[in-house]
């Protein structure tokens, strides 16, 4: 790290759990987000303000004023704007020596291949169970953490899918794919139910905070653990998670 880095995270560095090493973890990583909305956009700012060297975001939505409410990336003047590129516009502005790459098309499962073969961690911020499942398959496939959020209405859920441990259970373990037997993705979608709006900035921080201390290899993820969060009552619970020896993705 040069002189400017040593200064702009220099709160980091004063941690000891971080210290220089961890900073400097931070600025040679590569994070891979899936999704520029409401948990995107808490997760592409911690990211980028934290040092993150490369982020590369995926998207091929486009900022529409409803938005706004809540994806806190995005700005008036970015409507009708592709959301990868929006972002990455705003990042710019908070961190210009964090090098933003964006997918502003829908990507298929070989172009997901390689994008988290690329990535040291890969966090989830879409918003339908088909974009889920093949990410969760993919991260089995290449042994990457899996940094997993979903919110909607007053209720939101974040937990980590870690594929380097052979005791970590996956997406598919927690919530078996039903998808093909009923025909059609049953996902809950803000644009039909609604959102609370800084549900999504609750659980994208806690996203953003994973993905950084995953990068870091520092303090203890949430792997094996599922946090719920109700925004009405502001209750967090824990539910403990194992794996499934029978799961069809990554059962043995």
């Amino acid at each position: 790290m040069n002189d400017h880095q040593l200064l702009r995270y220099s709160r980091h560095i004063l941690l000891p759990q971080i210290s220089y090493e961890g900073q400097e973890a931070l600025v040679n990583s590569h994070a891979l987000i899936i999704g520029a909305g409401g948990l995107g956009s808490p997760v592409a700012l911690y990211l980028a303000a934290s040092g993150v060297g490369t982020l590369t975001i995926c998207d091929f939505d486009v900022v529409d004023l409803t938005n706004l409410q809540r994806q806190i990336v995005h700005t008036t003047a970015s409507v009708g704007m592709n959301k990868a590129l929006s972002a990455q516009q705003a990042l710019f502005e908070i961190n210009a020596s964090v090098q933003v790459n964006t997918v502003c098309v829908r990507s298929t499962e070989e172009e997901f291949f390689s994008l988290i073969s690329q990535a040291d961690v890969v966090i989830d911020c879409s918003d339908n169970f088909a974009t889920r499942y093949l990410l969760n398959k993919l991260c089995v496939q290449l042994k990457k953490p899996l940094v997993s959020g979903a919110a909607i209405g007053f209720e939101g859920q974040v937990t980590v899918y870690d594929m380097r441990s052979e005791t970590s259970p996956c997406y598919h373990c927690l919530f078996p794919d039903q998808s093909e037997a009923s025909g059609e993705d049953n996902a809950m979608r803000c644009a039909t139910h609604g959102v609370f709006s800084p549900l999504v900035g609750m659980i994208g921080t806690t996203q953003a905070a994973e993905a950084l201390k995953l990068l870091m290899g520092i303090g203890e993820s949430l792997q094996g653990r599922l946090l719920l969060l109700d925004a009405l009552t502001m209750e967090w619970r824990t539910i403990k998670l194992r794996k499934d020896l029978a799961c069809a993705v990554c059962g043995t």
